[in-house]
C-alpha cells in the first residue's frame, strides 16, 4: 500500500495506511527490523506531499484537499518521527533518502502561509519539528545537516510561532544540535545572535510544558526538563564571547532573566569546572562596576528601575562566585572591584542616614515594592556589599590594606546593628572584619586603637556579641560569652 500512496492521487484511505505505519513504528522490534523499502516509500510519499504543498495557492488553503494534504503530511512525518526512536539505522536511511531536507522544505512552505488556526496545520508543523529532533538524537551527521540547512534562516521564524508546543519543540532541536563550535558561531553575526537572544526572551516569557508523546525518544530525554534553560546553561554559558555579546544586546529586563539563570546555575553546581568561565565572571564584575550607581535610584519607594535590579543580581552573583570557589578567586585582583564596592557601600550608607528609605536601618520590615506583595528588591543590598568585601579580603593582604586605606573598617563597624532591611548584616560584618583583620597587624592596631579610645565601634562589636582581645601583641575577635567566662574565673 505504501508504494501506491507514492504513485496515486491522495485519497482519505491513504491516511489510514499512514496511521497504521505510524502506530507500528512504536513497537521497537518492528521499528528495528522493518525493511528499508518501507522507509524509502515513506520518503517518496513525503516528497510528493512537499511538491503538493508547493503548488497550493492561498485560495486553496482553506479547502478540503488542503486539509487532507495537511493530515497526510502530519501523519507521514509522525511515522518518520517514530521510525527514528533509538534506531541509528533508520536515522541514516532516512537521512540518505533526503528526508531532512524535505522536512525543512515542508516547514518552509508552511511558514509562508498566513497564520492559521487549523489543527492539521499545527500538527504538520509539530510533527515535522519532532522528526528533526528524533533523527538528530545521537547522530552527529544528522545534527550537522539540520544545522547547515536549517540555521539560521528557519529557526528564528519557528521560534516566533504563536504555537507554544511548536516553539518548545524547536528549542529542543536547537539544544540537540548545538555543540561547542556551533555555540561559538552564534555570535559571529547579528542574524545568528538573534536566535540566541530569542532563547533568552523565551526563558522569560514562555512556560515550559511536559512532553506526553509516546514512542518519542527525543522528548522522553527531556521530560519535565526546562529545555530553554538547558540551552543557556549547557551551551551559552560555556562561551564567554557569546555571553558578552548577548548581555550587551539584551535590554535590562532580559538581562535580569539571564542573570537569574546564572545565579541558579551557580547554586546547582556539582563540578566546579562545569560552571561559568572565569572570563565571564570578570565580565560580570566589570558590568557591576559600570552600572552599580543605578541602585541608588531605589532609595525612592516608587522606583522600579530595571537597571538597578540588574545591579542587585550582579552583586548576588559576585558574592556567590567569591564564596570559596577557587576558580573565581582571581576576582580578588579584579581592577578596582574592591574600591567600587567600598565606595558604593559608603554612598548607600550615607543615603540611608540622610532620609528614611530602604537603605536606612529599620526594625519593621515596612518597605515593599510598590504594587507588589513582596519585599523591596534592595533589601539585604548593604549586607551583600559587606559580604563581597569580606570575600575579596579573605587571605588577601593587599585588599585588607586597601579596606583600611579607604576607611572601610569603620564603615563596616558602623553597619553592624540589627537591621530588618538587611537580615544577617551583623553576621556578615563579623565575617568581613575577621577576614580584614586576619594576619594583618596594621588593621588589628586600627581596631585596637578604636577600642582603647572608647569609641562607639567597640560598643557595636559588643552589641553583636563580640569583643576584641589583645594577646601576645595580637588582637583576637572573640565571642563575649568566652570573655565573661574568663572574667568569672
Amino acid at each position: 500500500m505504501m508504494d501506491e500512496i507514492g504513485a496515486e492521487n491522495f485519497k482519505p484511505d491513504h491516511l489510514s495506511v499512514l496511521k497504521a505505519v505510524s502506530s507500528g513504528f512504536k513497537d521497537e522490534q518492528f521499528r528495528c527490523s522493518v525493511d528499508a523499502t518501507v522507509l524509502q516509500n515513506l520518503s517518496a510519499v513525503l516528497s510528493r506531499l512537499f511538491h503538493k504543498l508547493q503548488v497550493l495557492s492561498e485560495d486553496d488553503q482553506g479547502g478540503t484537499s488542503t486539509a487532507l494534504c495537511l493530515q497526510l503530511t502530519a501523519e507521514c512525518l509522525r511515522a518518520l518521527r517514530n521510525a527514528c526512536v533509538l534506531c541509528p539505522r533508520n536515522q541514516c536511511i532516512l537521512r540518505d533518502q533526503g528526508c531532512i531536507q524535505l522536512t525543512l522544505g515542508i516547514l518552509g512552505e508552511l511558514l509562508k502561509w498566513k497564520p492559521a488556526s487549523s489543527d492539521h496545520f499545527f500538527d504538520a508543523l509539530r510533527c515535522g519539528i519532532q522528526f528533526l529532533g528524533n533523527i538528530a538524537v545521537g547522530n552527529r551527521l544528522c545534527k550537522d545537516y539540520i544545522w547547515a540547512h536549517g540555521f539560521p534562516h528557519r529557526f528564528p521564524i519557528l521560534l516566533e510561532l504563536s504555537d507554544v508546543k511548536a516553539v518548545a519543540y524547536t528549542s529542543m532541536v536547537l539544544h540537540t544540535c548545538l555543540d561547542e563550535d556551533k555555540t561559538e558561531n552564534l555570535g559571529t553575526d547579528q542574524c545568528k545572535l538573534k536566535v540566541a537572544l530569542k532563547i533568552i526572551e523565551l526563558c522569560r516569557t514562555l512556560p515550559d510544558i511536559e512532553w506526553t508523546f509516546q514512542g518519542c525518544a527525543f522528548f522522553k530525554m527531556y521530560k519535565m526538563m526546562f529545555c530553554r534553560m538547558l540551552i543557556v546553561t549547557q551551551h551559552f554559558f560555556k562561551s564567554s564571547g557569546l555571553f558578552e555579546k548577548m548581555y550587551e544586546a539584551l535590554n535590562n529586563q532580559e538581562r535580569i532573566t539571564l542573570l537569574e539563570l546564572v545565579s541558579a546555575h551557580l547554586g546547582e553546581r556539582e563540578d566546579e569546572e562545569d560552571v561559568i568561565p572565569l572570563r565571564t565572571a570578570q565580565f560580570l564584575a566589570s558590568c557591576f562596576q559600570q552600572s552599580c550607581k543605578a541602585v541608588l535610584t531605589l532609595s525612592s519607594v516608587s522606583s522600579s528601575d530595571e537597571q538597578a535590579l540588574a545591579v542587585i543580581r550582579l552583586l548576588d552573583i559576585l558574592c556567590d562566585m567569591t564564596s570559596d570557589q577557587r576558580k573565581f578567586m582571581p576576582l580578588q585582583d579584579h581592577p578596582d572591584l574592591l574600591q567600587t564596592t567600598i565606595n558604593l557601600l559608603k554612598e548607600v550608607h550615607l543615603l540611608g542616614k540622610a532620609s528614611r528609605n530602604v537603605f536606612s536601618a529599620a526594625q519593621d520590615f515596612s518597605f515593599k515594592a510598590q504594587g507588589e506583595e513582596g519585599t523591596h528588591p534592595a533589601l539585604s543590598f548593604k549586607a551583600h556589599l559587606i559580604r563581597l568585601i569580606g570575600n575579596l579580603c579573605h587571605g588577601h593582604s593587599a585588599n585588607q590594606d586597601q579596606v583600611r586605606e579607604l576607611d572601610g573598617i569603620a564603615l563596616i563597624l558602623d553597619n553592624c546593628s540589627i537591621d530588618s532591611n538587611n537580615p544577617f548584616i551583623s553576621q556578615w560584618a563579623v565575617f568581613a572584619i575577621r577576614n580584614i583583620l586576619e594576619h594583618n597587624v596594621e588593621n588589628q592596631k586600627l581596631v585596637q586603637g578604636l577600642r582603647r579610645q572608647g569609641v562607639a565601634d567597640d560598643s557595636v562589636l559588643r552589641e553583636m556579641g563580640f569583643c576584641v582581645q589583645e594577646r601576645d601583641g595580637s588582637l583576637l575577635l572573640r565571642p563575649l560569652k568566652k570573655e565573661n567566662e574568663q572574667g568569672e574565673h
